[in-house]
């Protein structure tokens, strides 16, 4: 008899996350679950009811209150999962913090960093244990995550990095936001940067360690890259809005990696965007201008 098959996603209240859940359960099986999880206990009620009402969902899908910010209880929930159900199928860190153009980012930093940062590292360090063998474990981050996008006195903070060297770098950062020393330091001034980077970083750190045995069993470590998404988080920051995608379509190319038969070893432990590595070291510093950003 086929074994059930567990999925959770964080940050899946709305947007792209709320249409991995959705898609997630199209998918899967009658006998699946999928987790939607979010902050508030209200929203995600209500948005696991309306997926579970929609007429293409397949899989049972509950509503769990998660703050990946608290980190005991990200590992609380990982040890439920392993010990009610014997580990997960799918996981997908979408959580963010929404940041405006005209707020200031050395404000909001510590929030960014938490629900950014500090969160991908929880998910990775408590579920990458309970990921059963030929899972997924995908952290949702964008194409300014190589390393590239850095000015280079930064590079070796990540580059090669182990987890525990990425928190640091992580924690160095915000300290020296808080000191107001992270420009002449080389860290940009727009949080999202250094952010998305070491989101990467951990993916990285955490599939070198792991990667021999999960190519053996199938199993998938990976950042993730959905493209420009039309959602109320990125929307403010750009000028130019006609090529974004619905979190629908941006969610299918996540989804595909997902439901993919085999693991291509090119995109184990990378940044993949529609379908395809990005290479690490790619990308240049941007330039901030007035209130948005431009390559």
């Amino acid at each position: 008899m086929k074994t059930s098959r567990l999925a959770l996603v964080t940050g899946a209240n709305q947007g792209l996350g709320r249409a991995l859940v959705e898609g997630l359960a199209a998918r899967m099986n009658p006998d699946d679950l999928v987790l939607l999880t979010g902050r508030s206990r209200q929203r995600v009620t209500e948005a696991a009811h309306e997926v579970a009402q929609l007429p293409g969902t397949r899989a049972r899908v509950e509503g769990r209150v998660l703050d990946v910010t608290d980190t005991d209880a990200v590992a609380r929930l990982a040890e439920e999962v392993r010990s009610r159900h014997g580990g997960i199928d799918v996981v997908i860190s979408n959580a963010v913090a929404r940041v405006l153009p005209e707020e200031s980012q050395a404000a909001r930093a510590d929030e960014f960093i938490d629900v950014s940062n500090t969160a991908t590292h929880a998910i990775l360090r408590s579920f990458g244990p309970v990921l059963r063998p030929g899972g997924r474990l995908l952290v949702v981050a964008s194409s300014l995550g190589t390393l590239g996008h850095l000015d280079s006195r930064l590079h070796h903070l990540f580059d090669g990095a182990d987890l525990e060297q990425v928190e640091y770098a992580v924690e160095s950062w915000r300290s020296a936001i808080h000191h107001r020393t992270a420009q002449e330091a080389g860290w940009p001034v727009w949080v999202n940067v250094p952010s998305k980077v070491a989101q990467v970083a951990a993916v990285r750190a955490l599939a070198a360690e792991r990667r021999d045995g999960d190519l053996d069993t199938g199993t998938l470590i990976a950042a993730v890259c959905p493209g420009m998404v039309d959602t109320a988080t990125s929307r403010p920051w750009f000028s130019d809005y006609s090529q974004a995608q619905s979190p629908a379509r941006a969610a299918a190319a996540v989804l595909d990696l997902v439901f993919a038969e085999h693991v291509d070893p090119a995109l184990y432990g990378e940044l993949v965007r529609f379908g395809t590595a990005l290479d690490w070291h790619e990308g240049t510093p941007l330039v901030e201008q007035d209130r948005l950003l431009t390559p």
